[in-house]
């Protein structure tokens, strides 16, 4: 295949589409992220010299069915009312809000570590803000809190992102050996978000907010249906118990999906309305992408060149570093895709530091994760503004002491 590539052409597709997810937009245009990694890997096909066979071949289908298999799953349980029975539930623990704050955090990085955590951001947001402002409670940092513990409770499986994901499926790591050794930092990052937010907000977790939205813009909550919640929490426990065997992952998940698509509740295009289409294509187009310009053999060329420098990514301060850094700069999923490449990171226990490093990097910024910018638009539609300084204030902190935690289990841990 490289014999056939345009290297060049190659080289200045990759650059473009790694500068628009940076980026993020295309001045006159109204592309996304999304659509312009598939401009790039439409691209590729066309310009770079690629057979169509070649660059179908590049995509990764087991991660990409895995995919789709948890986001079913996400989408029934979401339908049956679970998600807003828990997150109501969590909500009328208001009269003591560090109570309140701790709860919130634990239920959001459970659902967070099994489930697609956009979901459980997207229906946890408007309840939870909606009963805040009805309390005259500043939602501000409990938002900011449920973004952070989403991003930190998709690190604790392999199942908790599309990120963490790929990487087990090219690292070939086990889904048990994965839980047992990132248990402990993740933990450590939780209660320390915890604390930390709980030091920097104490005087904000009770005070008024400027303004107060009336009732219209308060949330419908789905209605709980209980027979169908235990079947989708039956389901995703089975689903979990065979992640530990030497199933296809894929094949488990699917075959999930095709029970609750067999659904005689709920429509198949419900269920499908509620998969994340977009994230399934930005993949599928980072495969392509990225596994061309693997091809040109400009990527190990940088990495030598890198490691003569002294910034080695096989050291796991420098792999955690960079991975936060270019997680916050290009995408969380376009810097695992391309650190994917570099030699040696697929090896334990970088490719644990690279999968949990991903997730809590995703926690520095607004744009370090799509589950931030989703509580961010969510709660402006409420009337709840959430700037880059408040969520840096509590991010950048939170993530630091996630990574020092990180790098500490790395030595303890061997």
């Amino acid at each position: 295949m490289a014999a056939e590539i345009d290297k060049p052409v190659v080289l200045a597709i990759f650059a473009l589409t790694y500068l628009g997810i940076a980026v993020g937009r295309v001045p006159g245009l109204q592309l996304d992220r999304t659509g312009i990694v598939l401009l790039g890997a439409i691209g590729v096909m066309v310009f770079g010299g690629l057979p169509t066979d070649a660059v179908i071949g590049l995509i990764q289908w087991p991660t990409i069915l895995l995919l789709f298999g948890f986001f079913v799953l996400s989408a029934q349980l979401r339908l049956s009312g679970l998600f807003d029975a828990i997150a109501g539930a969590v909500a009328g623990q208001l009269d003591r809000p560090r109570r309140f704050l701790a709860l919130l955090m634990l239920a959001t990085a459970g659902l967070s570590a099994f489930l697609n955590h956009d979901i459980v951001c997207f229906v946890f947001t408007p309840i939870v803000a909606a009963a805040l402002l009805q309390r005259r409670i500043n939602p501000v940092p409990f938002l900011i809190a449920l973004a952070i513990a989403s991003n930190i409770g998709a690190a604790a499986t392999l199942v908790g992102n599309p990120q963490g994901m790929l990487i087990a499926q090219v690292a070939g790591l086990g889904f048990g050996p994965y839980l047992l050794w990132c248990l402990a930092p993740v933990m450590f990052a939780l209660v320390a978000a915890w604390a930390l937010i709980g030091v920097l907000s104490r005087h904000q977790l009770a005070a008024l907010p400027a303004t107060v939205p009336g009732p219209a813009a308060l949330a419908a909550r789905q209605p709980l249906d209980r027979a169908h919640a235990a079947k989708g929490l039956v389901i995703l426990a089975l689903v979990v118990a065979l992640l530990f065997t030497s199933l296809p992952k894929e094949l488990v998940a699917l075959t999930a999906a095709a029970v609750h698509l067999a659904s005689p509740k709920f429509s198949t295009q419900a269920l499908l309305r509620l998969v994340d289409w977009p994230i399934l294509v930005l993949f599928m187009g980072l495969f392509v992408v990225t596994g061309a310009f693997q091809a040109t053999g400009f990527g190990d060329t940088v990495v030598q060149t890198l490691a003569h420098a002294g910034l080695d990514l096989q050291v796991p301060a420098v792999l955690a570093l960079a991975t936060t850094v270019l997680s916050n700069l290009v995408n969380n999923a376009a810097a695992v895709m391309l650190l994917l490449k570099v030699p040696g990171v697929t090896a334990l226990p970088d490719a644990y530091v690279l999968a949990l490093a991903n997730s809590f990097g995703g926690s520095l910024l607004i744009t370090g994760s799509v589950s931030n910018i989703i509580v961010v638009q969510q709660a402006r539609s409420l009337g709840i503004t959430i700037g880059f300084r408040d969520y840096a204030r509590l991010g950048i902190p939170v993530t630091l002491a996630a990574l020092c935690g990180l790098l500490g289990w790395v030595v303890v841990a061997g």
